[in-house]
This record gives structure tokens, C-alpha cells and sequence, in this order.
């Protein structure tokens, strides 16, 4: 089974584009769309110190954690996971089946702020990953043997079939 359906460059251009909306109108530090395994497949914004490789990581086994934990407890609506900081926060954002949005943005920004413009990013980043489906509902991408630091340039190599 395909961990991410075939992305071509207009595909990661597009999200891309999402992303950079979101930051500049969010006024979140970084956003990260990572597949359900944790891996990095673009980010927009200001990284820093940040170790994205193992954010990416940590971010999709931490809403692994909080589903399964939702699913015990008999609720299968989450969507969302929030981690408050002193110096900056965290915000998971489920899209759809594809992935998450993992945004650090600073505490002093309120989290529902965050959410509000998270609702766009995440529709358009699940739109465009519903069309690279539509286009090749064969073919997709295991990004399970890939480098954990950097996925990027296999989706940058892409051209459409």
C-alpha cells in the first residue's frame, strides 16, 4: 500500500504555495507536511534549530498515539492535537488520510487563530493530493526506504505520466 499517492512538481508546487499562505497569514514560525509515517515531504518558513527529521517523526507517532488512545475511549473525531510551549507551540493537523500539517508557531500567537487559518491549508493541501490520486490511483510513493532527514528531492524529480 502507497504511503502518498504519485506527486509530480505541480503538485509540490501547490502545496508549497498553501504552506506560504498559511505561515504569512498565521503568522506560524514553520509548517511541515509530513506523510502518515513521519516523513518530511515539503515545509515552508523559518526552521532554525529545529530537527524537522525528527519532528516529522515524532509529530505523526504522537497523532498515532492520540487516535488510538480516541479510539479506546470510543471517539474517532480527532482531527487536531496541540502541544502549549513557553517559547513556541504545536499544532498537528490531520489531512484527511494523506498525512499532517505540524505547524510551530509562537506561544503568544493563540492556538485558535492557528486553527482558523489550519482549515484552508488543510483543505487545499488535501485537495491537491486528492487530484494526484485521481491522476494515478495505481501509483503512489512508500516513503519507508527513503533518508528520514530529507524526502524532498524524490518529490522534486517527478514529471507527470
Amino acid at each position: 500500500m502507497f504511503s502518498l499517492p504519485l506527486l509530480i512538481g505541480e503538485d509540490i508546487a501547490a502545496i508549497d504555495a498553501a504552506l506560504r499562505d498559511f505561515v504569512s497569514a498565521s503568522g506560524a514560525r514553520l509548517a511541515l507536511f509530513i506523510d502518515g509515517g513521519g516523513f518530511i515531504v515539503t515545509r515552508q518558513g523559518e526552521e532554525g534549530d529545529i530537527d524537522t527529521a525528527t519532528l516529522g517523526a515524532l509529530a505523526a507517532n504522537s497523532f498515532a498515539a492520540t487516535q488510538a488512545i480516541a479510539r479506546i475511549i470510543e471517539d474517532h473525531s480527532v482531527s487536531s492535537l496541540y502541544q502549549e510551549g513557553h517559547e513556541n507551540s504545536l499544532l498537528i493537523l490531520s489531512v484527511e488520510e494523506f498525512g499532517f500539517l505540524a505547524v510551530v508557531f509562537p506561544a503568544a500567537i493563540g492556538v485558535g487563530s492557528v486553527k482558523f487559518y489550519g482549515q484552508d491549508v488543510v483543505a487545499r493541501v488535501g485537495s491537491q493530493l486528492g487530484s494526484a490520486r485521481d491522476r494515478a490511483p495505481d501509483e503512489g510513493l512508500d516513503l519507508s526506504e527513503l533518508n528520514l532527514a530529507d524526502a524532498a528531492p524524490l518529490f522534486r524529480r517527478r514529471v507527470a505520466p
